[in-house]
């Protein structure tokens, strides 16, 4: 036929092409951060960057592997990018350079290196910050015009690296609690979620701000699940089920319980469907497993932020379900065709 020329193979995408277009789809929400949070976030990227590539070198000379084609697959710089977004932008620096490090050196390169670590690097690196370190942890900005004083860049750079304010500023004027966690504390209290909402860190359907952010990577998922770089599978499943069991709860009782569209757009439930869950090398094969994958994360999801200690629990619902990626993945196998069952 004219105009159609064989064979029809397309050139395959390196794997550093995928995480840089994986990357790349990070940039509208880290644009929006920047907007409403400022600019510390694009500090914590830098930080943690350097000190992914740093230690992902020096594993791999302790190794006796080469340095250059694993640094350019992009893959611990994306590994830094999702924990970066994780934490605080005002954490100070040696908490984004812990936590990084322990995610390449030991999440990663302690099980072999890329394809062979069961859980997401960026994942534990968080894990192990927010407990080992739980107050830096919960130092997050106030949205702009929300806090008692905004800080110039300048402001936020010299207290991620000196602890220093400005004179007569005190920390809890510029940080407050996220909405998740503001949520739990006052219902706690025996608030009531209608009057909760109406506090001034709450926007039109959940956290001031932090509901664009979430905005912002929906619109980097859909860019990835059209170009191919990810399935749909996952990052579907995941928020259909914690949209139904958030609407279940809410339905019997919606004065403590909120509705499902606050949990699909607070805390980390956007980046994690589509930028966490969907790694594929901590992520189930099959497409029976990877809806049952989902099903798990969504629902310990909602467990651990409504019943559960921490106020978001994507990255333990992320790490409980890496657990099970074996055992899903080996229950789930189509069978193979031609093959005869054994009959007893």
């Amino acid at each position: 036929m004219p105009g159609f020329f064989s064979p029809f193979i397309t050139k395959p995408v390196s794997v550093s092409q995928i995480m840089l277009n994986v990357m790349l789809a990070l940039i509208p929400g880290i644009a929006i951060y920047v907007w409403y949070f400022g600019p510390a976030i694009l500090i914590s990227l830098t930080l943690a960057s350097l000190t992914a590539l740093s230690v992902e070198a020096l594993m791999l000379k302790i190794q006796n592997k080469p340095i250059a084609p694993f640094l350019k697959d992009n893959t611990a710089l994306l590994t830094a990018w999702l924990l970066a977004l994780s934490i605080p932008p005002l954490a100070p620096w040696w908490l984004v350079v812990v936590g990084t490090a322990f995610a390449i050196s030991i999440s990663k390169h302690l099980y072999g290196g890329l394809g062979n670590n069961p859980f997401n690097p960026a994942m534990i690196g968080y894990a192990v910050l927010i407990i080992s370190f739980p107050v830096h942890m919960t130092h997050w900005l106030s949205p702009n015009g929300l806090g008692a004083i905004s800080l110039s860049f300048m402001d936020q750079l010299n207290y991620i690296f000196q602890g220093t304010l400005p004179a007569g500023v005190k920390l809890d004027a510029i940080t407050m609690a996220t909405p998740l966690d503001t949520l739990k504390t006052q219902l706690h209290l025996n608030g009531q979620v209608k009057e909760i909402l109406d506090m001034p860190i709450y926007g039109r359907l959940a956290g001031h701000g932090s509901e664009w952010v979430a905005a912002g990577f929906l619109l980097g998922g859909i860019y990835l699940i059209a170009k191919r770089i990810i399935s749909w599978h996952l990052p579907v499943a995941y928020l259909t089920t914690l949209f139904i069991i958030a609407g279940i709860f809410h339905l019997i009782d919606p004065t403590h319980y909120v509705t499902p569209m606050f949990h699909l757009f607070s805390g980390a439930a956007m980046i994690g469907a589509f930028f966490i869950l969907t790694d594929p090398v901590t992520s189930p094969t099959t497409p029976k497993g990877k809806w049952l994958f989902a099903f798990g994360a969504g629902l310990l999801t909602y467990l651990i932020r409504t019943f559960g200690g921490f106020p978001d629990g994507m990255a333990f619902a992320t790490l409980l379900m890496n657990i099970c990626v074996p055992l899903i993945d080996a229950y789930t196998q189509p069978k193979v065709f031609g093959k005869k069952e054994k009959r007893s």
